[in-house]
């Protein structure tokens, strides 16, 4: 899998929270070569599906979220934008961030900053929030009413690129970046025998309420799943105990939202693979899709996968090129035979 390809076509397009038609299509479109069907869901998420042939067969969910967080527009004051945020957006990340208002076509725009020239000494020891911030779009309060309606989604206005030898960096690689991991899984899977069906999912809405997984879990009804998602990847002013190594490997989730079994078998492949991998203690909600997924219906065996991530929720978010090819490696190996491990399928 060409991973800094398929980032760039991915992290390119608009897909905030609620709005994410554009890149679900172009998503679909990537996965169509790998799996029997698929097609989008009526919440908007992708769901491709590799039979395995068996009468019967367990249904596996894989599933990575599409959407990134962003903003809405709220108001208009004298021509300037207000807006709310889409999903956890760090207001100390806004003033002075290039951005692109999602009207047809996209309008450029720029949050407005105060230079520190005239910032009194308070201004500069504080951070304000998001209601007290706007846009400029460099149009007149008439125009601007006229051509942005009060709803319009906003993103950054950047894309994916390379950062050195093995790092990609840019906006929406939380979660595309995994996405991409279920296209390379799907490529490896595809000319291999398999005793389970696999559901391919890009769910929409994680950033805002994971509604795009709870749909389809009840649409599939799947008796396993995998949330694949971005950690807290290190860099020097993190907390070395809530942060993993950019490089180390995937990391596998281990706590109340992970099943005991299926947390045992990805720690055996990655054993077995000779893989570098990391351990994540996750003492209650994983923060993922793992958690919607794992109590969806009667419930449902869950494992939670994630790659390391710097710099998460902002335009530079930052993966390692080692982290996603481990991370499709150990999940095509663990499917492979995973029906026979499955309770109460014989």
């Amino acid at each position: 899998m060409e991973y800094e390809q398929v980032l760039e076509q991915l992290c390119a397009l608009p897909g905030p929270s609620g709005f994410e038609a554009a890149v679900a299509h172009a998503a679909m479109e990537l996965l169509r070569p790998y799996v029997d069907e698929v097609r989008i869901d009526p919440m908007g998420s992708v769901v491709g599906l590799r039979r395995c042939g068996k009468p019967g067969a367990p249904r596996l969910l894989l599933d990575a979220h599409l959407d990134e967080i962003g903003l809405i527009v709220t108001g208009h004051e004298e021509g300037f934008l207000r807006f709310a945020s889409l999903g956890g957006v760090d207001p100390r990340m806004l003033p002075d961030r290039e951005v692109l208002v999602l009207t047809q076509p996209p309008v450029p725009g720029v949050i407005a900053c105060l230079p520190p020239h005239i910032q009194t000494e308070e201004d500069m020891d504080k951070s304000r929030s998001v209601r007290e911030q706007v846009i400029d779009v460099g149009l007149s309060q008439e125009k601007a009413q006229n051509c942005i309606p009060i709803g319009t989604p906003v993103v950054y206005r950047t894309g994916s690129r390379k950062l050195g030898d093995k790092l990609l960096c840019g906006k929406a690689l939380d979660d595309r970046s995994c996405f991409a991991v279920l296209l390379d899984t799907a490529q490896r899977l595809s000319s291999l025998e398999l005793d389970v069906d696999v559901y391919f999912v890009g769910s929409v809405q994680e950033e805002t309420h994971s509604t795009g997984a709870i749909a389809a879990a009840w649409d599939v009804v799947p008796q396993l799943c995998v949330a694949v998602d971005v950690t807290h990847g290190d860099s020097p002013d993190a907390p070395k105990d809530k942060t993993f190594s950019l490089g180390g490997g995937p990391v596998i989730g281990m706590g109340p939202n992970c099943t005991r079994w299926m947390t045992e078998r990805m720690e055996r492949t990655a054993k077995n693979l000779g893989l570098d991998y990391q351990i994540e203690v996750m003492a209650g909600h994983s923060g993922t899709n793992g958690w919607p997924l794992q109590i969806s219906g009667e419930g449902v065996a869950t494992a939670v996968l994630s790659v390391p991530l710097r710099y998460m929720h902002t335009p530079v978010e930052t993966v390692h090129l080692d982290d996603l090819h481990g991370a499709a490696r150990l999940l095509s190996d663990f499917v492979l035979g995973l029906g026979e491990e499955v309770p109460g399928c014989d």
